[in-house]
């Protein structure tokens, strides 16, 4: 385990830089702004996430907490483009074009949702490992990358398992080694415990910090679990389409 993350985070990309020196800040975005036709969803967000914090993110459903992640994850764009700006680890993600927007995302950013996404034909091993081939890395070195990550997990057992033979709570762990899979600099969680019980809750809340102080990532967690919100670095707000507290 001890080189599973130490290869170096911008390796082979296309990135645009914009600092001479690096930032403090994993994540900025300035004046974010999302609607739907008349429907004003996110109304000017200003954000700042330092590396290595867990933030968590809180509000009544319709506030634009999961809006607001997925354009942090660049799933999603904001309406004023020419308005806002979103910089992930110095990186100008809203100057990139398409093809190397997606590069980005792949290389850098890992998603965690509630309902884990696993596609049900594939092992766990073969779950874990589809960031890695889209990256096209060569398929032993993901592969060992990816039982790393579930040992790492408590998975030593399950490569082999589909996804319908585990537990909710083993499902969401290879969801997290997944998340993980390619060194993310940033890890975007939406509900991650939403489907769970509350003892797998609870043991998955513990293990996002886990990560973030054995590894270095940041962590962006939607959620409606107070308990979660309560534990992370710093908790936000979200009320009509902006950040109050």
């Amino acid at each position: 385990m001890e080189n599973l993350f130490e290869r170096p985070i911008f390796a082979h990309s296309t990135v645009i830089r914009i600092f001479t020196a690096r930032s403090i800040f994993m994540i900025k975005a300035i004046n974010i702004q999302k609607s739907y036709g008349d429907l004003k969803v996110l109304k000017g967000v200003d954000l700042e996430i330092k590396k290595g914090e867990v933030v968590s993110i809180v509000g009544a459903s319709g506030a634009g907490k999961t809006t607001l992640l997925q354009i942090l994850g660049t799933l999603d764009s904001p309406t004023n483009p020419s308005e806002s700006s979103l910089f992930i680890n110095d990186t100008n993600v809203t100057a990139l074009n398409d093809k190397n927007l997606a590069r980005f995302r792949n290389e850098h950013i890992g998603f965690i949702f509630q309902f884990h996404q696993l596609l049900p034909e594939f092992t766990a091993l073969e779950n874990v490992c589809i960031p890695a081939f889209i990256k096209k890395t060569p398929k032993e070195e993901a592969e060992k990358r990816a039982k790393e990550l579930l040992d790492f997990l408590g998975l030593k057992d399950r490569y082999h398992h589909k996804p319908n033979a585990l537990s909710g709570g083993e499902q969401q762990r290879v969801a997290v080694a997944r998340s993980l899979m390619n060194n993310p600099s940033v890890v975007l969680a939406d509900e991650p415990s939403g489907n769970l019980d509350s003892e797998s809750a609870d043991n998955l809340h513990k293990l996002f910090f886990k990560l973030r102080d054995e590894f270095g990532q940041t962590f962006v967690l939607v959620t409606h679990n107070l308990e979660l919100a309560d534990m992370a670095d710093r908790k936000l707000t979200m009320v009509d389409g902006l950040i109050v507290s």
